[in-house]
């Protein structure tokens, strides 16, 4: 039984985990964890390919069709740790705090239980870069992999991600949407800047923004449809220097989420008519809007491969139901190109949950066997069908 397999080798995803932990880089600098990887695939039997979208490893096994890809992201986030363990990071102002050093050890041990088995066509790992950020063209990790052919000749693609809220080992799984969209705007607000005791002699870009503001938060709840889901949200206002001095401009950046590609359109479209409002009272304005990751969109008949293998090896007590949240990841760019899902592998220490992105997260690790089972059960079915 594939379970029982993964639990023979829990010794070792262990140890993977807490190495990559110990030494994290941030997107696009994962060069030592890249080369432990392309090290442990290359004693493997894998075709080993390295510097792929930059930092990433491709390793491949078997030939022909099908092929069956599985994404495992390997970077890490700008975050100083406050753990006190063993492994926490020995790299300053960095950590693993989203969990891609388990998604990592997890795949790595995915690829160790598949190097032992026989099966038609071919499995390929692909292990991305910069999942967390964008290079200065405003790319992330997992379109810099498609650039350099890491997805040609796939024909279905698997992954998961650790879930800090939910309990260690089960997992959630649906088809349809499992991640936001992301893309990220950029404005600035134009007036005339000048004396702060003589407002009427300048035209204020604070005040401005005040209006903007108020139609940029609006337009989820009087620009989009109720049954859609977006964010809009203002991350970041800069204007002035001096208390007594209106400036001559105010930037702010923020966050666009989405699950529909239409949905997207709509926000573009409104965040330029928000900004008119600068025009309006008589100023002027400035918008940049960057895309980012597409959604991931579960296909119906993976997810339901992926429910049924975790059905059998787990139990369907537990599987638990998802909650839809608007945090992305850039694995849609992958699902774009072929069929694939990502499941939520639960990670959650009793007594003390974990959030991501935060300087305590961490896992429980007896849910590393159980993502290594799924993940490697799911492609050979898939394989084998």
């Amino acid at each position: 039984m594939m379970l029982q397999r993964a639990h023979e080798i829990e010794e070792k995803l262990v140890a993977w985990r807490r190495e990559f932990h110990m030494y994290p880089e941030v997107g696009f600098h994962e060069t030592r964890t890249a080369a432990r990887v392309a090290e442990v695939l290359t004693s493997l039997g894998y075709r080993v390919r390295s510097g792929v979208g930059r930092t990433g490893v491709v390793g491949d096994l078997g030939e022909g069709h099908p092929t069956v890809a599985i994404r495992a992201d390997i970077d890490a986030l700008p975050i100083q740790e406050t753990n006190e363990v063993p492994y926490a990071s020995r790299t300053p102002g960095v950590m693993h705090a989203c969990g891609h050093d388990a998604h990592t050890a997890v795949a790595l041990g995915v690829a160790t239980l598949l190097a032992e088995e026989q099966f038609p066509g071919m499995v390929r790992f692909l292990f991305q870069p910069a999942e967390e950020v964008n290079d200065e063209e405003g790319v992330s990790g997992a379109p810099r992999m498609v650039e350099d052919g890491a997805m040609e000749g796939v024909e279905a693609v698997l992954a998961l991600h650790v879930g800090p809220a939910i309990p260690a080992g089960a997992v959630t799984i649906s088809a349809g949407p499992m991640s936001a969209g992301v893309d990220s705007f950029h404005a600035a607000i134009i007036g005339r800047g000048g004396h702060g005791a003589m407002p009427h002699k300048v035209l204020d870009p604070i005040y401005i923004s005040g209006h903007v503001i108020l139609a940029l938060h609006g337009i989820v709840s009087r620009r989009v449809r109720p049954t859609s889901a977006a964010v809009v949200s203002i991350g970041s206002i800069h204007g002035g220097h001096a208390d007594n001095v209106i400036p001559e401009r105010v930037e702010m950046s923020g966050t666009i989420r989405f699950m529909e590609l239409e949905v997207q359109k709509e926000v573009h479209a409104a965040i330029k008519r928000a900004l008119e409002i600068a025009r309006v009272l008589g100023g002027d304005y400035t918008l940049r809007i960057d895309p980012g990751g597409m959604p991931v969109v579960n296909d119906a008949r993976t997810a339901k491969m992926i429910r049924e293998v975790a059905t059998e090896l787990i139990g369907e007590e537990h599987i638990l139901p998802p909650k839809q949240e608007m945090g992305a990841e850039d694995f849609g760019e992958f699902t774009d190109l072929a069929p694939g899902a990502m499941f939520v592998l639960g990670s959650r220490i009793e007594g003390d949950e974990r959030r991501l992105h935060h300087p305590r997260f961490d896992i429980d690790e007896r849910c590393l066997p159980v993502g290594t089972a799924i993940l490697a059960e799911t492609a050979l079915r898939l394989l084998r069908k």
